[in-house]
């Protein structure tokens, strides 16, 4: 089986690809169009393990300039990960690069698999899209994005639908909760807390840190999508991924401290605009679906993105 995998080298979709090549007969086409050159360093060693597979082909391409019809060639499914991603900078004219990674690209290789049939052609979205809600979020609570980056991850998932009730192209979409784990962007608060303790740097936290989320480990998530390849009774339907655990961000930041064996140095700065205060999943169409079960705790999957992050970047 021919899997086409878009930004396959990315924290989430280098972990997909290298889950998807330990099944044997399925050989992965990688795209990613490195949109963001700060992070180039980071993509090429996500990347180090799967170019020396025989089975992954790589390809740096921007889906609105690829030659899709080529690419698309004897592939049987569509993982969709290829994505702007962030709240932070999705305000201001940062916006119109939400818009051409976010949502035009995504038009484009729907329209291009229009013209090629599919099994499947899986999705993944965001909790972003739901905004501010109150208790477990199942996947038939209304959308109220909060920011322009949920807006745009909407549209996708808007556009998945539109293309599939008009040319039957067999969608499924993932809406993913907070993830974390080993290659987390630097960006991202995991990566930022853990790099400000073991440097004693201050640690920016937005707001009073009382927000929860809900955690999602990188490899749970990856199972579910996996899953999703084989799954009866999946197309059409939108499904919640999130995590074994829910905590606040001072939790998380204590249980850092507990992990390292150091103080961390906080800075309270205003809330952000746009991030929901609690996100919490209700994951029982997973489970039902997907045979969905997370295993791996925050204390674990913290332990294991320390390693990471101590090999790859203390070693600089």
């Amino acid at each position: 089986m021919k899997i086409l995998v878009t930004g396959a080298a990315g924290f989430i979709g280098s972990h997909l690809c290298e889950r998807l090549l330990e099944i044997n007969e399925i050989e992965v086409i990688g795209i990613d169009g490195f949109i963001n050159p700060s992070l180039k360093q980071t993509k090429l060693r996500n990347l180090r393990l799967l170019l020396t597979n025989p089975r992954f082909q790589f390809h740096q391409v921007d889906l609105r300039d690829a030659d899709l019809k080529n690419l698309l060639e004897g592939v049987q499914v569509v993982y969709h990960l290829a994505a702007m991603p962030g709240v932070r900078t999705s305000w201001g004219t940062d916006f119109q690069a939400y818009v051409d990674h976010n949502i035009v690209a995504t038009q484009i290789l729907l329209e291009a698999v229009r013209e090629h049939p599919l099994t499947k052609f899986i999705y993944i979205s965001t909790s972003s899209v739901y905004g501010e809600k109150v208790g477990k979020v199942s996947e038939t609570s209304m959308p109220t994005p909060l920011s322009p980056y949920g807006v745009s991850k909407l549209t996708g998932e808007y556009l998945c639908k539109v293309y599939q009730a008009s040319y039957a192209i067999p969608i499924v979409i993932l809406r993913y909760f907070t993830l974390f784990g080993p290659r987390q962007r630097a960006d991202m608060a995991f990566h930022r807390f853990i790099k400000g303790i073991l440097q004693r740097e201050s640690i920016q936290i937005y707001g009073d840190g009382l927000q929860t989320r809900d955690f999602t480990f990188i490899k749970d998530c990856v199972e579910a999508t996996v899953a999703a390849l084989d799954a009866e009774g999946v197309i059409g339907e939108i499904i919640n991924i999130g995590g074994r655990e829910r905590a606040s961000i001072l939790e998380v930041i204590s249980l850092l401290e507990y992990l390292l064996n150091k103080k961390a140095n906080l800075e309270f700065t205003e809330r952000l605009k746009g991030d929901p205060l609690d996100t919490w999943a209700d994951i029982s169409k997973a489970q039902t679906l997907l045979n969905y079960n997370p295993v791996c705790s925050l204390k674990t999957g913290l332990e294991q993105q320390i390693i990471d992050i101590r090999s790859n970047h203390m070693s600089h």
